[in-house]
This record gives structure tokens, sequence and C-alpha cells, in this order.
């Protein structure tokens, strides 16, 4: 079976690459398109896990929008598909480039899979455009790769049940490759952050959704900064995402606290090192709200919000949004008690135990054979 794997963004990178290494080892014909919808942060993830595209769209240009990406995005692709002709188009998750890979495969009559198939909100404005994307690519592929059950669930009520399953999550896979490989390599990034104390309990908080700009932010800094007040042993850790709707508030509530630390966006090594170090986690990302229970790390999500309810119901997470007072209350409740604490971090997580990609291969395999 010819594979062309379609994707853009970090995240997409992330979840495909255990996928695309699995599928290589077991002998398909593996072809890589990036479309470059994230430039710097998606090269990163490449290098590491040794993956060299074959085609690069380059689509990223400044202040692209949705039209911008969409449109340049499907035109191009239509290119790398006549020129690979392939018999499988594999899509991930809810992107923009998930959604033009998926659409530019149907026109060219090429299957569709598509990987994290299943995730709803039921608010097509929340994630946006996020939720219209999955629900369009969903319409249109011939396999679902769901993530979780109740993500097949949504399928099979959506009568979409026909050649869908329940595999786990590529993130997992992805985390215990990439932790494997540091340890391999003998990497450590202690001394690249001298000004954290790193004996003190290190929460780490990652937010940049744009449903949060604004307000809604501005109520997470200054909660972190009630938090620094309160805790004398902790640090509090955040990469600080470039987007000015971020880094601007971020600079001006939090630059001069000294227990709150600023950093610069972290590649995917330094991020899975640092959650890894890690004592709670606050962040409004999918992927870490997947990965941080393979770790035993409770995660409070800064979303009112989220299609990965199956973390929340398991225990491995708790919704907290934007909402001052609760973020301080729940982060104190996790600092304060151990046994609450305790409990959220030996939770099962959901989301796998790091042999999706095989399944994968294993399923590819069965319907490649009728």
């Amino acid at each position: 079976m010819k594979v062309l794997f379609i994707y853009g963004t970090r995240p997409e990178a992330i979840k495909m690459a255990p996928l695309v290494k699995q599928l290589q080892e077991d002998e398909f014909d593996v072809h890589v398109c990036v479309t470059g919808q994230h430039r710097e942060m998606l090269d990163q993830v490449l290098t590491f896990f040794e993956i060299a595209p074959e085609f690069d769209l380059n689509l990223m240009k400044p202040n692209q929008t949705l039209f911008d990406v969409t449109a340049d995005g499907l035109k191009k692709i239509e290119s790398v598909l006549e020129k690979t002709e392939p018999d499988l188009v594999i899509v991930q998750g809810d992107t923009t480039t998930a959604f033009v890979g998926a659409l530019a495969a149907f026109y060219k009559k090429i299957k569709i899979a598509h990987l994290e198939a299943g995730l709803r909100s039921q608010n097509k404005y929340s994630p946006y455009p996020e939720e219209v994307n999955r629900l369009l690519i969903s319409n249109i592929a011939d396999y679902h790769f769901a993530p979780t059950s109740t993500a097949l669930e949504n399928l099979q009520n959506e009568k979409k049940c026909l050649n869908a399953w329940n595999v786990g999550n590529t993130v997992v896979d992805a985390l215990l490759l990439g932790l494997k490989l540091l340890k391999a390599r003998g990497v450590s990034f202690e001394k690249e952050f001298p000004f954290i104390d790193f004996s003190k309990r290190i929460v780490l908080i990652t937010s940049h959704r744009r449903e949060s700009f604004g307000e809604p932010f501005e109520n997470i800094c200054k909660a972190l900064l009630d938090i620094a007040g309160i805790f004398d042993d902790i640090q509090i850790v955040y990469p600080v995402h470039p987007n000015p709707n971020i880094s601007k508030p971020a600079k001006a509530y939090l630059s001069n606290n000294p227990k709150i630390h600023l950093i610069e966006p972290l590649d995917y090594q330094r991020l899975i090192w640092l959650m890894d170090k890690s004592y709670l986690i606050l962040t409004d990302s999918g992927g870490i709200q997947e990965e941080a229970p393979t770790l035993k790390k409770p995660v409070l999500v800064l979303r009112d919000v989220t299609e990965r309810m199956e973390g929340v119901l398991a225990g491995t997470a708790k919704l907290v949004g934007t909402n001052r007072m609760l973020i301080v209350s729940e982060t104190s409740n996790l600092l304060n008690d151990p046994v609450e604490y305790n409990k959220m971090a030996s939770s099962t997580n959901p989301y796998g135990t790091g042999d999706t990609s095989k399944k994968i291969s294993e399923l590819l395999k069965t319907v490649e054979n009728g």
C-alpha cells in the first residue's frame, strides 16, 4: 500500500511521527508531505524524530488567514497527489491542513484515513475552526481511527461506524518514543534553565488559544500571580506563545514576579523533558491533556469546554476555564492536599498505552487485503 501522510503543524507532526515510523518498519510505501502551516515548530519535530519530508509546501506567510491556508494548501496538494498517486492519504486531527488534505484526496477519489477521529465539542465555534474541520473530515474519510471509546461513540452516533475503530492516541506513542530517544542520546536540559530552582515544585503553564484572547487570558495571568503569592515552594514556568495577544499581556502581568519564569516557546524534546520534571500542569493544549497522564502529572484545563472529556471523566484532568478564583482554588487544592494530588496522578490514562501505531498498521494490512 502506498501511503501519503499530509500534515503541517507541530501537534500533527508529533502524533504522526510514530505512525510514520511504524508503517516504514512494516514495509508500507511511505511518503510524507508537510504544508508548513507551522514552520519552525514543525521543523523541530521532524528533526527530533528524524523524518525527512519528500514534499514541503512551505505555506506559512506573515498574517496568513484561514482563506490563505485553505486555498493555497488545496492547490499545492493537488500536484503532490498527481506525483505520488497514493492508495491512501492519512490526515490527523482537526487542523486546516488536515481538512484540505482530506478534501484534496476526496477530489482525486483517493481513500482517506483520519487519525484521531471522532472528537467533538458540539459547538462549531469552539474550538474554532477545528470543530468544523473534524466534522467535515469525518464526512469524507474512509477509515476512522478514534483515540477513545467516547470518540468512537460520537462516530457511531453520526452513523460513521463503518471502518471505525478505537485504537488509542498516537500522542502516547510519541511521548514514550521521545523520552526513549532522549535517554538513549543522554540528553538533559537543566543547564539551559539556570534561573529555575528545580528543587522546588514546578508548575508548568501553557496557554495560547484564540478563544482566551483578551479578558479571559488576563484572568489566567491574575490567577498565576495569586498562586505565586500563596506558595513559597513553587516555580511557575510559562513558555509564552509569540502571538502578541498572548505575549504582550503575559509580559505586562507576569514578567516582574521572581517565582514566575516566562521563557521562549519550547521545542518538543524540551517540552516533554520539562513536563517530566513538573509537579502540576495548567494548560489549554489538547496534546498535553493526553500526554500528562502517562507521566502521572495532574492537569488543570484552562478552557470552558474540552473535546477531551475522557481525561476529566477518568480523573486525570479538571476543567477550570479562565475563571480566576477557580484556577486559584483548584491549583491550591492540588498543591496543599497530597491525597487529592495522588488521586489524579495515579488515574489511568484513557488515551492508550503506547501501541496505537501498531494497531493502526495491522488494521491497514487487514483492509488492504480485503
